[in-house]
């Protein structure tokens, strides 16, 4: 009875305190909302409506009346840099910087905010400065990922690969493939310049970050052929197929030429017809018809091309049949089909086009890195037949 009657005598006090601390929070989310100046919810509002001009001239408003804001000179700065006045974003970042009374994370925002700014500018030495800076702070992983992308972008790949081994997850292979293909781009460079056995290491310690680097078996096959060793450039290619099928079509036409240097046609075309019939694509039905052409003639080849648009019907393989066919044509019968032809043709080449799985970028041709995202091999090696739709 006793603890009952002492609950009953404590529960109004508990209330009373409870009111009370309400509306000191009322009293005080009130007291800061009248602090604000008017202009920044006008600004909120333009934002919330898609409205970032009007915006950008709300904060600046809001800004000159309340100059001690600080969220409000960084949606500032944020809202320039979008919309590609970097200048103005830098000037109000640098004077956040320069400000005194900051705290130290706030200091280090505005410092990673100013990197973006230059990023952004293409002021990549400026930007990498900043970024450095930032290292072994809170922003840590932020300055990484900004520095490897700047060393990407000035093809400083050594760098690249020191960052990346640096990046978050690099103990769990999640970096492996970019590492890999920053070996292979510093292979690229030395197989210009003659430097075969420094191009072989990088090669091969590419490989070994990546085991299934399709692009590094592409590039010590091209190194042992430009040595004049046809088969061991041959062995190369023939491993992509173990890893991954749909590059074949890269090397298909340089694996030809080696097994016709070797004095062995016959058997590399056998080769490139069991891929076709395994892993069909467009370009390795190029890369077959070219080669079965020069070794039998016309009428085999269009034979090929119109076996294999029986069994993968498209746009691409209609208009390789079509020019196949006009080989085989009696030349008075050949006007008519031409027209077709060429209509045909200039279909494909609008549709023909290399997309990346990851942002959906098309090109004409084949990148190792796609120029939308800057991903690594999003590019499969097949191209598509997809129009573009308008609206």
């Amino acid at each position: 009875m006793e603890i009952e009657l002492w609950w009953l005598l404590a529960l109004p006090v508990f209330f009373v305190l409870g009111w009370i601390a309400a509306r000191i929070d009322i009293k005080q989310l009130e007291h800061e909302s009248r602090a604000l100046p008017r202009s920044y919810f006008k600004g909120l509002n333009f934002l919330l409506n898609e409205q970032p001009d009007q915006a950008i001239e709300a904060f600046i408003e809001a800004a000159r009346v309340d100059p001690e804001t600080i969220e409000m000179h960084f949606a500032l700065g944020n809202l320039f840099r979008r919309r590609g006045e970097a200048d103005r974003a830098i000037r109000v970042h640098q004077n956040l910087i320069e400000r005194d009374g900051l705290t130290d994370e706030q200091r280090l925002h505005a410092l990673a905010e100013l990197g973006q700014d230059y990023l952004k500018a293409g002021l990549l030495d400026r930007a990498e400065e900043i970024f450095l800076k930032l290292r072994s702070t809170s922003r840590d992983d932020e300055a990484l990922k900004n520095l490897l992308e700047i060393y990407q972008q000035e093809k400083e790949w050594a760098k690249a690969i020191v960052i990346a081994e640096s990046l978050p997850g690099h103990a769990d292979h999640l970096w492996q493939k970019e590492i890999a293909e920053f070996r292979c781009e510093m292979a690229a460079g030395e197989l210009l310049h003659g430097r075969h056995e420094e191009a072989r290491r990088l090669l091969e310690e590419a490989l070994v970050a990546n085991r299934k680097c399709v692009r590094a078996l592409m590039l010590l096959g091209d190194l042992e052929q430009k040595l004049g060793a046809g088969a061991t450039a041959i062995d190369y290619w023939s491993r992509i197929e173990q890893h991954n099928p749909a590059y074949l079509a890269l090397i298909a036409e340089r694996l030809m030429q080696a097994f016709t240097q070797l004095g062995r046609a016959a058997q590399g075309l056998d080769l490139l017809r069991g891929w076709l019939q395994l892993h069909p694509s467009y370009d390795l039905l190029e890369a077959v018809y070219q080669a079965e052409l020069q070794a039998s003639g016309a009428e085999p080849a269009y034979r090929l091309v119109k076996d294999e648009l029986r069994r993968t019907p498209t746009l691409l393989g209609l208009d390789k049949f079509l020019e196949a066919q006009l080989l085989v044509t009696p030349s008075e019968r050949r006007a008519d089909l031409e027209v077709v032809k060429n209509l045909i043709h200039a279909h494909t080449r609008r549709v023909a086009r290399y997309c990346c799985t990851q942002c959906g970028f098309k090109a004409r041709q084949f990148y190792w890195r796609c120029p939308g995202c800057g991903g690594w091999e999003t590019y499969p090696p097949k191209r598509s037949e997809e129009f573009d739709i308008t609206p």
